[in-house]
């Protein structure tokens, strides 16, 4: 049965898989029409994705636009779906970045195009069932499922060492989702020697009486799986090469949904399944998060390649999200969700830049660049606002979610907030040194006089993410909002499963009023 208003969630992951079968019978030779019927279909699901964001109650905690239905019940596994605040953002995120990165592969990809787009809609059906599924079952079969349209986008149409990045990719992901899977039936057991009854569903599964001990073994499991996707050091060495060797719109989605599912992952499932291990496992996953943001930070101030600077970049930003996370408050998760968001659209929107001016150059390599804000005036321009985002300028949308994450941080983890925040100076470091070495200067190459700027389906690509970038940074409300509900009810829920020597660290007080809500009560 589904939530009244149709099975609105269905419609999105189903959607792209007609139209892979309206591609398969379209002529391979008729390029043009397929890269047009690829658009169509995904900007239906970016249109279907702004219904649910229109008629998403704020005020209300639970799942929405839920839908169930008997799948395996054999097993206790059902056909679930639902969304809340958490995988709301996410759910945009995913519907608007795909559309833009199949604009983007209209000049980049000219072979095998009929495949390329296949893989591109089912890539977009897997990563929208990750963050809709309600069942453990369903769930992992997306999660696992995306990793082959990816291994296909990268291994076929990517660099020279494509085939080592793609098996990299997949040896590491699937490593931890072997242990995940595990832990999966594992967590169905238990709750069937309590209860009686054999399920994976997740909303029955919370709350389930799990000794501390199983608790630990069984948060590792998970939290192994989604540290390697997000990826969190030192689990993190996969994600530069699987970046350097991936097609511009492979990087796209790699960077600005793919990693989220890891962060996503711990979330909706490590945290409320097992808060006691949670806890416990806090002080180790925040360490680590602050080893990840230095480290990170001071590997891409030495990167040669545009590429794999954004690569490394990503290391450390997606530190600040875990900090956040595990700062277990309403301030700093809301922050982590919000700054989810926020890599997504500015890393995206940086590979997205790189792709266009490799297209140009055919390099990536900063010392053959310099002086192209010269030659390149709307390019530069949109290279400086994005680059401006991603070290967080106030104003911008980056801002936002790092200044909730460090000053949730800061409440309950002053030091790792305080060396967390030396981040933030590397990042503009790093951003800054690499955007004069490109944009300012003499000219290091005679090529770099004669380049065109950027044309009109390019501005098409870029100015929506642009738009997005100033809205989120002037107007972060909007999303705040739909959040609150969502991550209020998650970490009370993880305070009442725990136990009294095992204590959830407190939400910090809100002050009603001002941007992001930064006051606003918790209780």
């Amino acid at each position: 049965m589904s939530q009244a208003g149709g099975p609105i969630l269905s419609t999105l992951i189903v959607l792209p898989l007609l139209g892979v079968l309206l591609l398969t019978i379209v002529d391979g030779a008729r390029e043009g029409l397929i890269k047009r019927l690829a658009l169509a279909v995904s900007g239906l699901d970016l249109l279907l994705s702004l219904i649910v964001y229109v008629r998403f109650d704020p005020a209300q905690a639970g799942m929405q636009f839920v839908e169930r239905a008997s799948w395996i019940p054999s097993i206790g596994s059902s056909y679930f779906l639902g969304v809340d605040g958490i995988s709301l953002p996410l759910l945009l995120l995913t519907t608007f970045l795909t559309p833009i990165a199949i604009l983007a592969s209209f000049s980049g990809i000219a072979s095998r195009v009929k495949a390329y787009m296949i893989c591109m809609l089912l890539l977009l059906s897997g990563m929208i069932g990750v963050f809709v599924a309600l069942d453990l079952v369903l769930f992992y079969v997306f999660w696992e499922g995306m990793l082959i349209p990816m291994y296909f986008l990268i291994g076929v149409w990517g660099g020279p060492r494509r085939i080592y990045a793609t098996l990299k990719f997949v040896l590491f992901t699937m490593a931890g989702s072997v242990l995940m899977l595990l832990a999966m039936i594992a967590l169905a057991f238990l709750h069937q020697e309590s209860t009686g009854q054999l399920t994976f569903d997740l909303l029955e599964l919370i709350g389930g009486s799990i000794s501390y001990g199983t608790q630990l073994w069984l948060f590792a499991a998970f939290g192994l799986a989604f540290a390697i996707k997000v990826p969190m050091f030192p689990f993190h060495t996969w994600l530069p090469d699987a970046h350097v060797e991936a097609p511009t719109a492979g990087s796209v989605l790699l960077a600005g949904v793919l990693l989220k599912m890891g962060t996503y992952g711990f979330l909706r499932f490590a945290l409320p399944l097992f808060p006691e291990a949670a806890v416990a496992f806090t002080p180790l996953i925040s360490a680590l998060a602050v080893i990840g943001i230095l480290y990170g930070a001071l590997v891409a101030m030495v990167q040669d390649d545009l590429k794999r600077l954004i690569a490394y970049s990503s290391v450390s930003h997606l530190g600040f999200v875990m900090l956040g996370i595990f700062a277990m408050n309403v301030q700093a998760v809301e922050g982590s969700i919000l700054q989810m968001v926020n890599h997504g659209l500015s890393t995206g929107a940086l590979f997205l830049l790189i792709g266009m001016i490799y297209e140009r150059r055919h390099t990536r390599m900063i010392e053959e660049f310099g002086g192209l804000s010269r030659t390149l005036p709307r390019f530069a321009l949109c290279f400086l606002v994005v680059t401006m985002s991603s070290i967080g300028l106030p104003g911008l949308n980056g801002f936002v979610g790092e200044f909730l994450i460090l000053t949730g941080t800061f409440r309950v983890h002053k030091g790792f907030a305080v060396i967390a925040t030396l981040g933030v100076i590397l990042a503009a470091v790093y951003m800054l040194w690499m955007w004069q070495r490109v944009m300012w200067g003499k000219s290091r190459r005679a090529e770099n006089l004669t380049l065109n700027d950027i044309g009109c389906r390019e501005m098409a690509i870029l100015v929506p993410i642009i738009l997005l970038i100033l809205w989120i940074g002037l107007n972060p409300n909007p999303l705040l909002r739909r959040m609150d509900a969502s991550v209020i009810h998650l970490l009370d829920g993880m305070r009442i499963a725990a136990t009294s020597e095992v204590q959830i660290p407190p939400s910090p007080p809100f002050v009603k009023g001002g941007w992001g809500d930064l006051v606003r009560s918790a209780n």
